[in-house]
């Protein structure tokens, strides 16, 4: 677009376009070692590990790799916490120029062993408490190796499992020698519902990674190298986590503050202890925050935070001002949006003035937006016109890993349609109207629910079922499953969600069933959806109407 409404908006100091480097992930990595290397680079249960040892680690776990015949193109998955193992797997698998496939701790094998298949696997680094569900699906998946960690330090004895301290201790020290090209070659391949809510491998170049990084520090614009402190509490295993506090942070020389996972307390005291300059999160996270009992007792640690970001749900306006209560008025939560197919970060509200309620913001620099009319998708609309947000610039994936379908549908005239709903207003500032047709934002994490229904199909009692995404002021919004039973069939809610918590991960198992005769569909059956959650939601007002009239 010629006319870039945004950029009248911009903070001053923010160019709307930047240079980038022609460097691969691993030399993002090398560069701060080589500037840095007494600097700390991450902190983990009290533990710090400086630069120079994070890169020395890691070119002796990517030595070991390749002498289990790890080559360049491969894919090895990782899976487990938030870790330092993790982030040495992360950037060894990428120095020898193989692929990192993201594994989400919590899969179970059913989700697992979809993931290896259609990635094509060659071997996994995984927890050790987390093996069994890789064992159970290794044969059909054709894993080749698995190289387990622990925090316990214990080693799993069977053939093709190697312990990753060991190989560690065994590699040798020197840089692996692969000649990595950033534009083309695949880095990640993170998995997302897209259009259609079929699990897809997005392919993110070394290339698409390094600039997002860029365009993120363009925007920081009082970040300082080697003094920020990065909290890295989102789950890295998330592109989000992944590109906002792995890639940044080491882009950036920034110290890690590591926590496994979200527990409100542990992220509070990390806070006051460890005192963090940035904050990436979810808005579940900063709800979290503001309900727990104690909160205020950490107000001058919050307000030391310079940087306080949301992304991954709409961010409430009364989550940011109570947050900002707590803060004694210092910190303004500056919400954001991305998606994986974009590395993931294309819009934020700017760092320098509070955000504009509900705008997700301005795009970043070197990122070009269009809303395009629905029923064409190819007439851009003016400012204040509702349609599909389409972007386009370094951040913008590959395509879809071995899904030329999908990937022609996603990427077109040089566009990535987003499948959301957006609306732009006169000053530039972009605002999601709608979210992607059917998937579910359950504290953060996205839950499709086809994925659901396939599992409540399997289910011998099921005749139709639906899962959608029902309002939950804790979580945003929650999972409930809707089943029309077999005649004659009898079960119970417990029953259902008994069976959906044995085959699913947590996040995705239906917190409520409900039991029904028929299911809302269209007259050629297409299944109405969207009815069953405006049923729930008339529901949801005629229970706090009552609710009033009984308290008045």
């Amino acid at each position: 677009m010629e006319n870039k409404v945004w950029v009248k908006s911009y903070p001053a100091g923010v160019r709307p376009a930047i240079e980038y480097p022609e460097m691969s992930l691993g030399q993002l990595l090398d560069q701060t070692v080589a500037k840095v290397p007494e600097h700390v680079a991450m902190i983990f249960a009290g533990r710090e590990i400086t630069y120079g040892l994070f890169g020395g680690l890691v070119n002796r776990f990517a030595n070991a790799l390749a002498k289990l015949g790890v080559q360049k193109g491969d894919r090895i998955a990782v899976m487990g916490p938030n870790c330092p193992q993790w982030e040495i797997a992360y950037f060894a698998i990428l120095k020898l120029g193989a692929i990192v496939v993201q594994t989400s701790p919590m899969y179970l094998e059913r989700e697992l062993s979809f993931q290896m298949k259609d990635a094509g696997a060659a071997g996994i680094v995984v927890m050790d408490a987390l093996y069994p569900r890789v064992k159970n699906v290794r044969e059909e998946t054709g894993l080749r190796f698995a190289v387990t960690f622990s925090f316990q330090g214990q080693k799993i004895e069977e053939e093709g499992v190697y312990d990753f301290d060991t190989l560690i201790a065994q590699a040798e020290a020197g840089p692996p020698q692969v000649e990595i090209d950033p534009a083309e070659d695949i880095a990640v391949l993170q998995y997302t519902g897209g259009t259609t809510g079929v699990s897809k491998g997005v392919m993110l170049t070394h290339r698409n990674l390094v600039a997002n990084c860029y365009q993120i520090l363009a925007w920081s614009i009082d970040t300082e190298f080697a003094k920020e402190r990065v909290l890295t509490a989102l789950p890295i295993f998330h592109v989000y986590g992944m590109s906002m506090c792995v890639n940044y942070a080491v882009a950036i020389g920034a110290t890690q503050i590591i926590v496994p996972r979200f527990e409100v307390e542990e992220i509070l005291q990390a806070i006051e202890h460890y005192r963090p300059t940035s904050f990436p999160g979810a808005p579940a996270m900063y709800i979290a925050i503001n309900n727990h009992p104690r909160a205020a007792a950490y107000a001058d640690a919050l307000a030391e935070i310079k940087h306080c970001i949301s992304g991954s749900a709409p961010l409430p306006v009364e989550v940011a001002e109570q947050f900002k209560k707590f803060t004694k008025g210092r910190v303004d939560i500056a919400e954001g949006y991305g998606l994986s197919e974009a590395s993931p970060v294309t819009h934020c509200n700017p760092l320098d003035r509070p955000s504009r309620p509900g705008s997700i913001g301005l795009p970043l620099p070197d990122t070009e937006c269009a809303i395009m009319d629905l029923e064409t998708g190819t007439k851009p609309l003016p400012p204040g016109e509702i349609g599909e947000l389409c972007i386009r610039g370094p951040q913008v994936m590959k395509g879809y890993w071995n899904n030329p379908e999908e990937t022609a549908i996603a990427l077109r005239n040089g566009w990535l349609y987003t499948g959301d709903i957006a609306k732009m207003d006169e000053d530039g500032y972009f605002y999601i109207v709608d979210r992607k047709k059917d998937m579910i934002l359950a504290s953060g994490f996205n839950v499709y629910p086809r994925e659901i229904e396939e599992v409540l199909y399997e289910h011998p009692k099921v005749k139709e079922a639906a899962v959608a995404g029902i309002p939950d002021p804790k979580r945003g919004e929650t999972v409930k499953a809707y089943i029309v039973l077999q005649p004659g069939a009898e079960a119970t809610e417990e029953e259902f969600i008994a069976y959906c918590r044995s085959k699913l991960a947590a996040y995705k198992v239906p917190r409520y069933v409900e039991f029904r005769d028929s299911l809302p569909r269209t007259a050629v059956g297409k299944l109405l959806r969207r009815l069953l959650v405006e049923e729930e939601k008339a529901k949801m007002e005629s229970a706090a109407g009552t609710e009033e009239r009984q308290g008045n």
